[in-house]
């Protein structure tokens, strides 16, 4: 899986996963002195919320681990959201560079 995959778990419930280490921008990432792990993706999930769409702003919750990102809850619209941003990202290798800088500028702490 590349990009984030939107799955219902449960009735109304949905995850969006990502699996780390499976995107072409995985070179860049690491490149750029970062670990393309799930802490990362969750990074990049807060910045993109926070920059590009604060609507989306607690309408879901964080789960990632090291190998997988996820964002989860009931809110698909929300999710589906998160998912094309962050497919944006994951298959741009300028935008990727563009957001780590960006975020490097303002003091942004990718928890990877």
């Amino acid at each position: 899986m590349t990009v984030p995959k939107l799955l219902e778990t449960t009735p109304g419930r949905f995850s969006l996963l990502l699996h780390a280490g499976t995107t072409p921008v995985d070179a860049l990432v690491e490149e750029l002195g970062h670990e393309p792990n799930g802490y990362f993706w969750e990074g990049v999930a807060r910045r993109l919320v926070a920059t590009e769409d604060p609507s989306l702003e607690n309408r879901f919750n964080y789960d990632p681990e090291g190998d997988m990102f996820c964002a989860y809850g009931e809110d698909q619209a929300a999710l589906e959201a998160l998912g094309e941003l962050m497919a944006g990202v994951a298959m741009d290798s300028s935008r990727m560079r563009s957001l780590v800088a960006a975020a490097d500028a303002d003091g942004f702490i990718f928890d990877d």
